[in-house]
Formats: structure tokens, C-alpha cells, sequence
């Protein structure tokens, strides 16, 4: 009855001394059950290696490791190579690994597979990993786990010294495809430099400055070349005078000549303030040239106005010396005057090459550009390249003198003196413990499936009424008694549902 209303801590102690042999009996059976299956099962040693990463002897900032993988990666990729059953396979014959009866191959590499465990571990501030191998005896279990060892070791320096080849190899390759389209660039890039020279972006400025220089240039000798043929007119309107002073020789045309070349100087001088102040299309700039153009031909003797005045400029023997000098002075200025107007021409030319230039420049500019853009991406992929191909090289040097990152065995594979399964404390622990457990719940069962009425408690729990008297148990009652009166069977201690009743 003790399963249908809540215990005490009395109720808790009588069912410890009705069940303490139970509880007791089951630890101590299964206790031994687990020692006898220790003795049953075959033992199995452990043997463990311990591997530490050793980092390279040259700093990283002047050769760059190959491999930069984390290091369970390298050490999940370094298991499935060196657990693969050509691997395993050699080390599975060699030593007999589980050869049990009827077993494959397959099944052994399998169990031999399972048997290995390669585990991180941390030493410090060193990385690495430890192997462990799990055999039936102790010998086997150590040179298996060496033979695992210099796998690891030796995978990892093949791995690193192949890596940095073909890391090599693929540089190179790329170095040259690299190389060729640079070279390619260049020859475009000098090309186009060629046919647009002095039409280049970068020349834009100096095309702009040279513009402005011979714009000042034709400007000065725009200037000159007027004052040039100013003396020109000038010199022959005097000379064609002159020699009609000596043909003539009147006084009263003497007075007139000078007159006219006064007021010939007057008309040079305000045409030169007119063309300061105006263009040469301006109406008053046009009146004055047809003035100096009319006074031109009265001083000449020329019978139509507008017509310059010719003037030989060769020398005549019977011109008076002062003729005959101001013919040669003629002569040096006409001869000033081509040169000058050669020299305007030219200037005028090379203006509006500068024009055109400038005047290109921004479709000439977007042309470079791609061009430009082209080389420049070009160039800095192969400095890339020949940046990490110097690391790659040095880096594959580094590893073929084995001064790279390397795997160091710190502790060599133990010789293991007791078996690592089955373990006797752990058998004996769980022994003890689950038959502690077992014990309880039966003892726990057993109480609830009792229908015994030992207390107030059980018999108000059992028939919801106040108990009148409680008789405590008797001994020695007869087993059988005859109910006189109602013929009745009386029951005795063993047969009595509760060991006190009430009524």
C-alpha cells in the first residue's frame, strides 16, 4: 500500500530493513558478473604517440609559408591518405592486424581503421596532435603506432615539398602567359604613342602653352612685318620724290613732297593707333588705308588713286649717292619683308597644328585611356605574379632543406604495461553501481505491489475510514482456528493482511 499515498522518512526506513538484503544482494552479484567479464574479454592495449608541430626557422615576414591551412584540416587530409587501405594494407599484413577466422581484407581494414585515432592537442604555446592504436597485444599496439607515426611525418613533408613545386610550377606558367600580355600592352601602348604624338593627354598642357607662346609670337611679328612695310611705303614714296627733285629740280615740288611725306607719317602713325584699337575690318581703319593709299599715288606720280607706287629698288650709276643709298636700304628691307612674312607663315602653320592637336586631345584621351587601363592591369598582375613567384621559389627552397614546418615526435610510442579495455575499476564501478540501482528499483516495485496494511495511514489510504484500535502484531498464534460461531477461518500472523488492524 505504500505506493498509493506519500511516504514518510519512517515509512522510507522500514522498507530499507525489509529490502536491505535485496538492495544488498544485486550490487554484489553484478559486481561480480563484471569482474568475471573482465576476465572474459579479450584485452586490448593502447600505445600513444605525441607529434608537435615545429615552425620554420626562417620568420614568416621574409618567406611565406606554402601550407596556411588550419590544422584540422591538414590533419583530417593527412588521415584520409594515410588510413586509405593501399595505406593500411602493407601494415595490416606485416603484423596480422585481426586476422580472426573468416575475417576479409576488407573487414580488417575496417576494425584496423577503427582502430586509430589521431586527436589535436596543445603543448604550450606549440601545436600538434597525438596517434593512438588499439591492439590485442602490447608489442603490435607500439609498432603500429610507430609505423602511423612516420606516415604522418613523411605525408606531410611529401605533401609540403609537392605543394611548393606545383605552387612553383603554376607560377611560372602564369608568370609567362603574364609576361606575353604585357609585352603585347607595351607594344600597343608604344604604338599608339607613336602615331598620336604630341596629341597625348599628358601633353595637353605643354600643346597649350606652346599655343599661347606663338600666338604672342605671330602677334609680335604681325607687328613687325607692318612696321616693315610701313618703312617700305615709306622709303620708296621718298625715293620716287627724290628722283623726280633731280629730273624736275623745282623748288615749289620740293616744299610739296615734304609736305606730302609729313602728312604721309601722320597717316602711318594714327593707322597704327587704329589697328591697337580696332580690327582691321573696321570703317576707320579702312578710311585711313584708302588715304594712305591715295597720298601714296600723288607722291609716286601714280595717275590712279588705291594703286601702290612701284619704285625700282636697282641702282642706277647717274642716281646722286643719296638715291643710290636709300635704293640699297630698300632692297635690305624688301628682303626683311619676305623673311618676315615667311616667318609669320610659318608661325600661322604651327598655330593650327597646336589647334588641331588640342582640339583632339579629348577623343585622343578616351582612346589612351583603354589603352592605359589595359597596360596598367596587365603590369600589375605580373608584379603580382613575380612577387609570389619570388615567395613560392623561396619557400620551395626552404622546404627542400627541410628548414620549413615540420612534424617533431615529441614522445615516441609507449610500450603499454596493463590493457587500456577492458578497465577492472571502471567494470567494477559500473558493476556496483547499476546492481545499487537495480536493487532499489525492485525494491521500489516490490513495495508498490504490496498490499500489506501496516499503519493509520495504509488503512485510511485503503478504506477512507477512522481507525478505532490498532493491535499490534502477535507471535505465536496457532496457523488454523475454527470460528465458532460463524464457522468461520480465522487467520494467523503469516495470513493476516496487516500486521494491526482497525475497525
Amino acid at each position: 500500500m505504500l505506493g498509493h499515498r506519500e511516504l514518510t522518512m519512517q515509512d522510507y526506513v522500514g522498507i530499507l530493513k525489509r529490502r536491505f538484503w535485496l538492495i544488498l544482494l544485486c550490487p554484489v552479484v553484478l559486481l561480480g558478473v563484471a569482474v568475471g567479464v573482465t576476465h572474459w574479454i579479450s584485452p586490448q592495449y593502447v600505445s600513444q604517440t605525441t607529434v608537435l608541430i615545429e615552425q620554420q626557422k626562417v620568420p614568416t615576414d621574409y618567406v611565406t609559408p606554402v601550407l596556411t591551412e588550419d590544422l584540422g584540416e591538414r590533419l583530417a587530409s593527412l588521415r584520409e591518405q594515410i588510413l586509405s587501405r593501399s595505406r593500411l594494407e602493407p601494415i595490416i599484413q606485416r603484423f596480422g592486424l585481426f586476422a580472426g577466422k573468416g575475417a576479409t581484407m576488407d573487414d580488417r581494414v575496417a576494425a584496423t581503421q577503427k582502430a586509430i585515432q589521431v586527436r589535436p592537442v596543445t603543448a604550450g604555446v606549440r601545436a600538434g596532435f597525438s596517434i593512438m592504436f588499439q591492439a590485442s597485444d602490447a608489442h603490435t599496439a607500439q609498432q603500429v603506432c610507430g609505423e602511423l607515426t612516420s606516415l604522418f611525418v613523411s605525408e606531410n613533408l611529401s605533401a609540403r615539398e609537392e605543394s611548393a613545386e606545383g605552387t612553383t610550377e603554376f607560377l611560372k606558367q602564369q608568370l609567362a602567359d603574364a609576361k606575353k600580355n604585357l609585352d603585347d600592352q607595351d607594344a600597343k601602348l608604344a604604338d599608339f604613342e607613336r602615331k598620336y604624338i604630341g596629341r597625348l593627354p599628358d601633353q595637353e598642357k605643354s600643346n597649350e602653352s606652346t599655343l599661347q607662346a606663338l600666338t604672342s609670337q605671330l602677334g609680335a611679328a604681325t607687328q613687325s612685318l607692318d612696321r616693315l612695310q610701313e618703312n617700305e611705303t615709306f622709303l620708296q614714296a621718298t625715293i620716287s620724290e627724290q628722283s623726280r627733285e633731280v629730273h624736275d629740280g623745282g623748288l615749289g615740288a620740293v616744299i610739296s613732297v615734304d609736305e606730302r611725306n609729313k602728312e604721309l607719317k601722320d597717316l602711318l602713325q594714327q593707322k597704327k593707333t587704329l589697328q591697337a584699337l580696332y580690327t582691321p575690318d573696321h570703317p576707320d581703319v579702312l578710311a585711313i588705308n584708302r588715304k594712305i593709299a591715295e597720298l601714296q599715288s600723288e607722291i609716286a606720280g601714280s595717275p590712279a588713286p588705291g594703286t601702290p607706287a612701284k619704285t625700282t629698288s636697282s641702282v642706277n650709276p647717274s642716281d646722286p649717292p643719296q638715291i643710290q643709298q636709300e635704293k640699297a636700304q630698300l632692297r635690305l628691307l624688301q628682303q626683311s619683308i619676305v623673311t618676315a612674312k615667311e616667318e609669320q607663315d610659318r608661325i600661322k602653320k604651327q598655330i593650327q597644328m597646336y589647334e588641331g592637336r588640342i582640339d583632339a586631345s579629348p577623343l585622343v584621351e578616351q582612346e589612351y585611356k583603354q589603352v592605359t587601363r589595359d597596360h596598367d592591369i596587365a603590369s600589375e598582375f605580373y608584379n603580382s605574379l613575380l612577387k609570389k613567384m619570388d615567395e613560392s621559389s623561396m619557400a620551395t627552397a626552404l622546404e627542400h632543406r627541410q628548414e620549413g614546418e615540420q612534424f617533431r615526435v615529441m614522445d615516441p610510442p609507449n610500450l603499454p604495461d596493463e590493457p587500456a579495455y577492458p578497465n577492472l575499476a571502471k567494470f567494477a564501478a559500473a558493476g556496483l553501481g547499476g546492481g545499487l540501482t537495480l536493487g532499489i528499483l525492485l525494491a521500489a516495485l516490490l513495495e508498490y505491489r504490496d498490499a500489506t496494511l501496516r499503519s493509520e495511514l495504509d488503512v485510511w489510504a485503503f478504506t477512507k475510514l477512522p481507525t478505532l484500535a490498532v493491535l499490534s502484531h502477535i507471535d505465536g498464534l496457532p496457523k488454523q482456528a475454527k470460528d465458532q460461531e460463524g464457522g468461520g477461518r480465522s487467520f494467523s500472523h503469516e495470513d493476516a493482511p496487516a500486521e494491526s488492524a482497525g475497525a
